[in-house]
């Protein structure tokens, strides 16, 4: 647990010190929980974006994109739920004075029975080698079988008192497992209550005129209302789907965890509409899709899981969370739910306007059910940010930090030396800048000894450094030196562009998942 506390600290100080992430006015002792993109920070998060925005609409023919602004019609959450029932269960410690998500606490202490049973099975298969069954020793175990039936009890227990808004049996729960303040140790809880956690905000030139709006606490809803209108201005057909990146906001209880829960964070999602009957199929397609995007990016596939909800949202048949593994443990990375019809439907109600589609294969008038992707990005920014972060001993004893990150992420594709400030070579090195610039995110670094710039620019994830020497002057060419290996070729000023491309490029990466 150190170790996981003490890496999640070096991504933290990582992130601001080589300029990816900045405390929020932090000349005002910042703002809780929210957090700034600085100049490196902006590049990753861009092409974070990007490479979702490819793969998901410009590699789809039947998926469209759409940018619906963050303030809506207050009916619109009335209609959702989000007004009546958008709430978490918060607790608070009335020794520390801290204040808790009841159901992560909750989570929590079943997580740990599951790293439990993991740990059996990883001495098991440690033991028994090649030869090793897991599924034969999960089903025999008598001890590992405990720790996943105890897990799968707690877990279903507290789906079902939440379900029913029993939050009494949700206190009981926490006090029968013993769960303490993670910080102090103390058992001094207060009951359990709901919090609804929607921003409300004026809108209006007096206030006594003002019309009470909310900052929308998702972007799906900016797509469902639009949907008639995506539909028909593009002549689409079911099944098909609409996508959009944008902020959101919530008044979240318990915003720790750097920027993993945040008050003002993106979403990338997006909606696909099918008819009633198909949406099971059109679930497990996504929920596959989905995870082969991630593995596409190379983090590793042990550092996913798929975790099945027990308590389902109002508006939800069936839902499912691709977990990661960030410096805290398994946590939700991305969500896939079968949402059925209801937000077309409750919308329909509300704003008394038709929200059906005509099927003219099948001749008839139906509401659409729904299947959602929704990945966080500032997630998925801290998933590869942290999952990058290493620190490397070489072979003469000497320690680099270096961001592995993948090079089609990386802020910065290429840096470019000059192996000393003076002979030409600084001229040369600005020309490779400006004829690579037009296709790639370059930098230009003169300052130090060039080993020290290598270091600067392993700390930043940058692919490759191309260093400009005396033997560039007689044959024009440079080292090509390459990040997570160090090794160094000798290639060709004109060949450069081909070279890093070859690397980098969304192309050749998101092939990897078709």
């Amino acid at each position: 647990m150190a170790k996981q506390e003490d890496l999640f600290k070096n991504v933290v100080s990582h992130a601001k010190e080589y300029g990816f992430i900045f405390p929020s006015s932090e000349i005002y002792d910042g703002l809780s929980a929210v957090y700034d993109y600085a100049q490196n920070g902006v590049e990753l998060k861009k092409n974070i974006r990007e490479y979702w925005w490819k793969s998901m609409v410009q590699l789809h023919d039947n998926i469209v994109g759409l940018d619906a602004a963050i303030l809506m019609h207050p009916t619109t959450w009335k209609a959702s739920g989000h007004v009546d029932a958008f709430n978490d269960p918060l607790i608070d410690n009335k020794d520390s004075k801290k204040r808790y998500r009841a159901d992560v606490l909750i989570e929590d202490y079943a997580e740990k029975l599951h790293q439990k049973a993991q740990k059996e099975i990883e001495k098991a298969r440690a033991r028994y080698g090649d030869a090793f069954n897991e599924e034969e020793f999960v089903s025999t175990n008598a001890r590992v079988a405990e720790y996943k039936a105890r897990q799968r009890q707690i877990l279903e227990r507290m789906a079902a008192s939440l379900g029913n808004n029993d939050l009494d049996d949700v206190k009981t729960l926490i006090e029968e497992l013993e769960i303490a303040d993670p910080d102090t140790g103390s058992r001094n809880w207060t009951e359990v209550r709901q919090f609804n956690l929607m921003f409300g905000t004026k809108l209006g030139a007096s206030a006594e005129n003002a019309m009470d709006l909310y900052l929308r606490p998702e972007t799906a809803q900016g797509i469902f209302v639009n949907f008639l209108n995506v539909q028909k201005s593009s002549r689409m057909k079911i099944p098909f789907g609409i996508a959009q990146t944008g902020k959101a906001f919530r008044n979240e209880i318990v915003a720790r965890q750097f920027i993993f829960r945040m008050r003002e964070f993106e979403q990338m999602e997006m909606q696909f509409f099918v008819r009633p009957g198909e949406e099971m199929k059109w679930y497990e397609y996504w929920k596959q899709t989905r995870l082969n995007w991630h593995l596409s990016l190379g983090l590793g596939a042990g550092n996913y899981r798929f975790h099945d909800h027990e308590k389902l949202a109002h508006y939800a048949n069936a839902a499912a969370d691709i977990e990661f593994n960030f410096p805290f443990g398994f946590k939700e990375l991305e969500g896939i739910h079968s949402r059925t019809d209801f937000d077309l439907k409750a919308h329909e109600e509300y704003s008394g306007k038709k929200m059906q589609y005509f099927d003219p294969e099948l001749n008839e008038n139906y509401t659409p059910y729904v299947v959602e992707t929704s990945v966080g990005l500032d997630r998925m920014f801290l998933a590869v940010f942290s999952n990058s972060l290493k620190e490397e001993t070489l072979e003469d004893g000497s320690v680099r930090t270096v961001l592995r990150l993948p090079s089609v992420l990386a802020p910065t594709k290429a840096a470019v030396l000059p192996l000393v400030k003076k002979d030409g070579l600084p001229e040369i090195a600005q020309q490779i800048v400006s004829d690579l610039k037009w296709d790639f995110n370059v930098a230009y670094d003169e300052k130090d000894a060039v080993g020290r710039r290598y270091r600067r620019q392993d700390a930043l994830g940058t692919p490759f450094c191309i260093t400009v020497d005396h033997q560039t002057l007689e044959d024009s060419t440079v080292t090509l030196r390459h990040r997570d290996s160090m090794a160094q070729d000798r290639v060709s000023i004109a060949s450069l562009k081909e070279i890093i491309n070859n690397e980098v490029s969304m192309t050749a990466w998101l092939k990897k998942t078709i």
